[in-house]
This record gives structure tokens, sequence and C-alpha cells, in this order.
């Protein structure tokens, strides 16, 4: 890293420029306020480190400067002098760090390689953004993870195609974003993007949205609506949860797929569309045919160009790529960061929400933050085991929670029989219990029933 170190006492300059060089580091050292402006002004830095009080100008002068440069360096500010409250100001005014006289150089060589590292993630971010041609809001899907590499790969195999994809992945795994990766590296790149999320529609509202109506087709058709097939006519349609897609419906999916034609609800004429299908779930598809609940000429027609998104706890090496991401997208260039035991509680949660889950966590905590720049473990608001609390004495809620085990336990082991009694077919088993297959699936997963226990 290029650093400028402003500081007025030769003892200390001399000993920390040393330490620095030790570590690795450039270092071009003056001991005078305006000098460093000069210098400053006339070549690039990538860090200044400033006293607060030098002759010429004062280091909080020297910090607002520095932070009106294109490219600004980030600042850490030396003060020995007043109270903490001066390091706070120093901070409000765009510092990255600050640390307090007397101290260790080893110190401040730690917060210099904390942020030689956040620099060198933070222009990975940047260049797979840049190579996959995509702007910093869309470019979440970032990653070098083998896990992401195969990804990635495969999109950049097949965005030219004009072949439809089943992309499957957990939520939050970012389906939807890399369907629109897809779209914005393929040949329809200038036509629409139309998304259909087909869950929580009845079958009639599903087919209106993905149809369209004819006026007058039936009592509230005022008017004639374009379907989201016809919309996306010229570029891509994006059906997520296509395995909440009722059995009828699909049977008029596929033959759209097939034909790419259609008819409006309540109308004669056929029309023609040019789409390229991209659909998504979260689901295995492949048993959902085995149980009868996904048609299988549908799942073959969708499945040309299956691609597999891995859940974040698969390629936990991308955590801190995906932090430092976050941080520069929320974070407006405040220079926020996080500690090495903050990172390594990351690194150990679960994530069950996947990316969607850590960028949540991130926005949280820079919300919480208040006026200092490093994220904390307890903002972050992870789930998982909460610490043991005192013992309550036995009363109405220990004996409400103990009811909510038994009943858990009792839910779990009928479902267990039920799998067991029907050779671990999904479809039966729902039909015996009485809930959809997609019900029982998020019951298997609430309760952690695998499909090998089954």
């Amino acid at each position: 890293m290029n650093v400028l170190l402003a500081e007025d006492e030769r003892s200390i300059a001399v000993t920390l420029r040393h330490a620095l060089e030790e570590a690795g580091h450039k270092v071009h050292s003056v001991a005078d306020g305006r000098e460093a402006l000069r210098e400053l002004q006339a070549r690039s830095f990538d860090l200044l480190i400033t006293d607060i009080r030098m002759p010429g100008m004062d280091g909080i002068s020297l910090l607002k400067e520095a932070r009106t440069l294109d490219p600004a360096p980030h600042v850490i500010v030396i003060t020995g002098h007043g109270t903490i409250e001066t390091a706070v100001e120093a901070i409000r005014h765009g510092a990255y760090d600050y640390v307090l006289k007397p101290f260790l150089n080893e110190d401040l060589v730690r917060k210099v390689a904390t942020l030689t590292e956040f620099r060198r993630l933070k222009n990975k971010v940047q260049a797979l953004e840049s190579e996959v041609g995509l702007d910093r809001a869309r470019a979440r899907l970032v990653g070098e993870s083998d896990a992401m590499r195969r990804v990635l790969a495969v999109v950049r195999t097949v965005a030219e195609s004009d072949e439809d994809v089943l992309i499957t992945g957990e939520t939050g795994t970012g389906k939807e974003l890399l369907a629109k990766m897809i779209h914005e590296l393929s040949a329809r790149r200038d036509g629409p993007f139309v998304v259909l999320s087909c869950s929580g529609f009845p079958q009639t509202l599903l087919e209106d949205e993905i149809f369209g109506h004819e006026k007058g087709a039936f009592t509230d058709a005022r008017a004639l609506k374009p379907g989201r097939f016809e919309r996306a006519h010229g570029g891509v349609l994006f059906l997520d949860d296509i395995d909440d897609v009722p059995v009828e419906t699909q049977v008029k999916l596929l033959r759209v797929l097939q034909e790419r034609t259609l008819e409006r609800l309540g109308g004669e004429k056929t029309l023609r569309v040019d789409v390229r299908v991209v659909a998504a779930t979260k689901v295995d598809l492949q048993s959902a045919v085995e149980d009868g609940e996904f048609r299988e000429d549908l799942f073959y027609r969708l499945n040309v160009v299956p691609i597999t998104l891995p859940p974040l706890r698969e390629r936990r090496s991308d955590i801190p790529l995906l932090m430092a991401h976050f941080i520069a997208v929320h974070g407006k260039g405040r220079g926020y960061r996080i500690s090495e035991e903050t990172e390594e509680k990351l690194l150990r949660h679960g994530w069950p929400g996947n990316v969607r889950e850590l960028e949540n966590a991130v926005r949280r905590a820079i919300a919480m933050i208040g006026g200092g720049t490093e994220l904390r473990a307890e903002d972050l608001l992870l789930g998982g085991p909460r610490p043991p609390k005192e013992e309550p004495q036995a009363g109405e809620g220990q004996v409400e929670r103990s009811l909510r085990d038994v009943v858990r336990e009792a839910e779990a082991r009928h479902i267990r029989r039920v799998l067991k009694h029907t050779g671990s077919h999904r479809g039966r088993a729902a039909k015996i219990l009485g809930i959809s297959r997609k019900n029982l699936w998020e019951k298997m997963r609430e309760l952690n029933i695998t499909g090998e226990e089954a």
C-alpha cells in the first residue's frame, strides 16, 4: 500500500515508517500539514496517516481536504491531545480509524493490514462485476469459490444461446439475480425482462397473469390485458417458484413452451411470442415428478440447461467477499469494517436465508452503527442458538414451551411413520397427512427430517 505519513515528532515518524515498510508498505513521510496536502494533490496515495496537531495545518483540516480528492485516500488519525471527542470528530469527517498516543506500532500496522485486506476484497468485487458486465446494484452473485466459478462458467457459456434454463436453489441464493445475469449477457439484453412469481396465485388468477385476457372474458375484465408472455416478447420471462404451478395449468404452459403460441383467456386469436424462459424452483422437481406433483414432459422441456445455485453454507469462502460488496453498496463509502471476531461469527453461522440473509444483516448493522465505523456482531442479529438465560421459576410460559416441544416431537414421529409406510413417496404421504406436497416438504425441513432418514 502507498502510504503518506504526516507526523512532526521525529522519533514517532522514524519508528512508525520503519514498521510499515517492514510490513511491505511504501511510505513517504512529511512533518508539516501544508506539505502533506501538497503531496496529496501532486500524486495518489492509498492511505494518509496523520497526527492531529502539526505545523502548517492540523490533522482535522488535512483530513477534510484529503476527502475532497479523487480518488480520496483512506485516513487514519493519530491523536494524543484533548479527549476522545477529537478522534470521534475525525471519524465523523470520514476517517477510516484512529489511534491514541501512546500506541504500539504493531497495533497501527494491524489496522493498516485490515484496511489492505478490505481494499483487496473490494477490488475483487469490482473486477468480478466488470467481468460479467453488470452494474454494482445487480451483481450480487459475486464469489471466487469453486462452486460459484462453476455456476458463472455455465452462465457465460449458455447466455448467448436461446435455450430455456431451469435454476434450482434454496430461498435467498439469488435465483432472480442469476436470471437477470443471463438476460444481460444474452442477445436479448435490449428486450424486456419480465418476472412472474408463480406462488400464491389461485389457478384462474395465475393463468390470467400468464396468458392475459380479452375484454369481457369475465365479469371484471373491462379491458384487454396482455399476459406476461406477451409482455416478455423479444426478451426473457422469469418464472419463479415454477413448482407452485397447478398441474392443470402446467398442460397449457407446456403448449406455449413447445409452440411459442398462446390464446388470451376469452380469446380465439392465436398469438405468436418470441420469449426465452428462465424458470426457478427451490424444491427438487425430479422428486415432484416422481410423486406426480409435476408433469414429466414439462420438467424436461424446462430442464434444457439446468443450473444449481449452491447455498451460502457450501461456499463460506465467499462470505468475506460478499461482506465487502454489501458494505461498499450500502455503506456509501464511509469506511465501515468488521472485526476479526465478527468475521469468525459470520463464517460459523449457518445462513438459512443465504445471501439475502447476509445482505440484510449488513444493512441492519449499518443502520445501528451510530457514529462509529466497526460493524458489531450483536447488530447483525444473526439467528441460531441463544446464550443460556437464568433458570426461571416454573410457570405458565415454561409449561407452554414444554408442550410445544412435545407437539413438535409427536408431529415429527407421525410424519416419519407415514413416509415409511409410503416408501418415502412424498406425494402419497402428503395425501395421507391431508396437506400439499409443498407443505410436507416445508414441514420436513422445519423438523429436520431428511430424505435419507425417511
